[in-house]
């Protein structure tokens, strides 16, 4: 049903063993996961805390140890549900002699697309992440920044309905991380659901709805970020520039009502923000440079999810 769903867990544990089959580290304790369609879900939380084990049960890679797990309503390994997965590997595994073209058509090969449709999506993959030009060009010899923008595309070409992105931003530029989330916000926009995991917690709370920290293998917070980012007892307010006069007879009257005389701060940008318009207005000024250019809309055939289409193999 449309409302059940993407990611299920319930006390969903791993735990790793020795060579004699003694418990050596439970990597993941009683985890309980719900990742609903169309929603961005962030996974966070430090080195070891359980996050790519999670991601690697719920990919079928690693059974569980106990506990219930469903992706897309079935058993992670069932087949039906790893073709409708999109998934790109904290570390982009490339083969290094393909040029970009190749290796987008080696896996469009794994998903079974052939002729016309295949070429079709890559030319619209790679426009997308902004390596149109670049088509030709052995893997090996690109960028770490590069690589993540293939290994996007490679999570895309089967057009899933479920997305899991490890660390999608990792060795990108600042453009190159906006570009990345921009995207993220569109697949979620045509329907798509996107589990997140990243170190980078800007770029978590700029996409995601909804978030769970881990840390020992256990959930220690959850919910929608906006909620768990509120300050209880603070309030904001944000007013066009005043005099310094106006000023301080805003100051004196909050003064009395409040009880004590709150200060006023310029509002500022983000300093992303503030980044990309520099650079905006450098290419305005002297064009693209060089490697990676700017992206173009989201591929079109990443269609919205819809109940009859998407779901007919559930």
């Amino acid at each position: 049903m449309a409302d059940d769903p993407m990611i299920y867990t319930r006390d969903l544990t791993k735990i790793f063993r020795d060579f004699w089959h003694r418990p050596r580290a439970r990597a993941v304790d009683g985890i309980s996961l719900e990742v609903r369609p169309g929603e961005v879900f962030g996974l966070l939380g430090p080195n070891g805390s359980g996050k790519s084990t999670t991601i690697k049960v719920l990919l079928g890679l690693l059974h569980a140890d106990g506990g219930e797990v469903k992706v897309l309503g079935r058993p992670p390994r069932d087949v039906n549900v790893k073709k409708r997965v999109g998934y790109l590997p904290e570390e982009s595994y490339l083969y290094p002699y393909l040029d970009a073209r190749e290796t987008l058509r080696f896996y469009a090969a794994l998903f079974g697309l052939s002729g016309a449709e295949r070429e079709r999506r890559i030319d619209a993959l790679l426009e997308m992440v902004g390596l149109a030009h670049t088509g030709r060009r052995r893997v090996g010899e690109f960028s770490k920044g590069m690589a993540r923008r293939i290994g996007l595309a490679q999570a895309l070409i089967n057009d899933p309905d479920l997305v899991i992105l490890d660390e999608p931003t990792s060795g990108l530029d600042p453009l190159g991380t906006r570009q990345v989330k921009d995207i993220v916000r569109a697949l979620a926009d045509r329907g798509k659901t996107v589990l997140l995991s990243s170190h980078l917690l800007a770029d978590v709370e700029d996409v995601c709805d909804r978030v769970t920290i881990l840390y020992g293998g256990k959930v220690r917070a959850a919910g929608p970020i906006r909620e768990l980012l509120k300050v209880a007892g603070h309030l904001q307010i944000q007013l066009r520039d005043l005099d310094e006069d106006r000023r301080e007879e805003l100051l004196d009257a909050l003064e009395k009502i409040l009880g004590n005389r709150p200060s006023l701060e310029p509002t500022r940008r983000d300093l992303e923000t503030f980044f990309l318009e520099v650079v905006a207005q450098a290419r305005r000024e002297s064009g693209e440079s060089s490697g990676t250019r700017a992206e173009g809309a989201l591929a079109e055939f990443l269609t919205a999810v819809s109940d009859e289409g998407r779901m007919k193999d559930a």
